[in-house]
């Protein structure tokens, strides 16, 4: 039997189990508390939101690594929020007023999305061949960039305008502190949630701040279900739905990139067929998460890196962390201890968080060879489109501009995927017949 496919005992699947899911709960938990924040939900629904994450979170890994049919790669890969979501999500938020009054509209854009990536997951293998690591590489760098803005926001407590407070610097200025102290001095396993370590040890310095709420964790039930269309019916609007499938299309490339190395990782090829279910897994994840107010959900990269580390290559293991997120999930009080967590605190490891993010693009663009050809061209002029909507909010706002567009346009993430592939499309895949003598 293959190890992928190998039972282990009792004692060691909960504990692998456990070490998933401390390794990726911030990623999991950080785009509702970014969503939630920004469209101006209260302390108690973003719990909600939270929850709502976890239990997709559970749902998408548990098809991952368990699956049925040809749905699941069958290999040891957790799923989760898709950090590249976020900044889309934003975007679709600031075009409603309120903003809270984006989420049906997003929820109906991802489940299309999610629809239209489950029919393409057979074809879309053939057609990684136009995402380089040069186009993935811009992509991954972009999300990282779009989102440190978010942290900043969270340091100046949620009001971009003004300028943060000496309390607000000095408690997110701690908790980067810690969290860099505690991954240099700490090793394996405690090193893995350095975030989550980070985060509590802010927390406790804001205590004497006052800077703490517990109102969320006050309130909030022991065991709950994330009640399905809780923000509303879903609406399906146009501009949001080709937002959403950019974005679908950017999860599934970095999907396949994740299959490949987790593949070389646990000695086991990932082939044609496993990518197709590993992609049917995370789209139809995506199509079914926001009955539960969940989004669009992808492989967690941290999680082949924790595989390759502890060489536990059993799925089962990993399919123990799906079922961990499950139980989260239904326990909206757990959730709720990560909504106490101070803004400047979330904002000091989310420089971090999102910085990491940023610093993996650059590392696969320095794989993509920028010495050769025109990659980087591409590179640069895709970064440039990318970093329009980060600095400056009103650069696309004439009304000339069509509403479809814009959405894109807004999108850091869409805005610069887009340029990358046609770029890529142009320089290398496009064959320009060159004049010969005579013609």
């Amino acid at each position: 039997m293959h190890p992928v496919d190998r039972r282990v005992p009792p004692g060691r699947l909960l504990a692998g189990g456990f070490q998933h899911v401390a390794a990726s709960y911030a990623g999991v938990v950080a785009p509702p508390l970014v969503l939630g924040a920004y469209v101006g939900l209260s302390p108690l629904e973003i719990t909600f939101l939270v929850s709502a994450a976890l239990f997709t979170a559970g749902i998408a890994t548990l098809l991952q690594t368990i699956g049925f049919w040809k749905v699941g790669a069958r290999m040891p890969f957790v799923n989760g929020v898709s950090f590249a979501g976020v900044a889309p999500m934003l975007a679709i938020a600031d075009t409603h007023t309120p903003k809270r009054d984006a989420l049906p509209v997003i929820f109906g854009a991802v489940m299309v999305a999610g629809a239209l990536g489950f029919l393409l997951a057979p074809y879309f293998c053939k057609l990684v061949r136009f995402f380089p690591p040069v186009v993935s590489g811009t992509v991954i760098t972009l999300i990282g960039i779009t989102l440190l803005p978010v942290s900043f926001g969270w340091i100046q407590g949620g009001h971009p305008d003004r300028p943060a407070s000496l309390t607000n610097l000095g408690l997110a200025g701690a908790t980067l502190v810690t969290v860099l102290l505690l991954r240099r001095l700490l090793k394996g396993f405690l090193q893995q949630i350095a975030i989550l370590l980070g985060l509590l040890a802010g927390t406790l310095i804001a205590l004497p701040a006052g800077a703490v709420d517990l109102t969320p964790a006050r309130h909030a039930a022991l065991v709950g279900f994330p009640e399905p269309f809780h923000f509303g019916a879903p609406q399906f609007a146009l501009s949001a739905i080709v937002s959403m499938c950019v974005l679908m299309l950017v999860c599934m490339t970095e999907s396949t990139a994740d299959m490949l190395a987790l593949g070389e990782i646990v000695g086991r090829e990932a082939d044609e067929k496993t990518i197709a279910g590993g992609l049917r897994a995370d789209t139809l994840g995506t199509a079914l998460s926001p009955l539960f107010n969940g989004f669009a959900n992808s492989a967690f990269a941290q999680n082949v890196g924790l595989v390759a580390l502890t060489r536990v290559r059993s799925r089962f293991v990993v399919a123990t962390c799906g079922l961990m997120f499950l139980l989260l999930g239904l326990s909206p009080v757990f959730a709720s201890l990560i909504a106490v967590v101070p803004q400047p605190v979330l904002g000091g490891a989310g420089i971090v968080l999102f910085g990491t993010v940023a610093a993996s693009g650059v590392n696969v663009l320095l794989k993509a060879g920028l010495d050769q050809g025109d990659n980087l061209l591409i590179a640069a002029v895709s970064l440039g489109m990318g970093m329009i909507p980060v600095v400056s909010r009103t650069f696309y706002g004439n009304t000339a501009i069509p509403e479809t567009l814009k959405i894109i346009l807004d999108s850091g993430v869409s805005a610069g995927c887009l340029t990358a592939v046609l770029l890529n499309l142009a320089f290398h895949h496009l064959r320009v017949r060159r004049p010969v003598r005579g013609d």
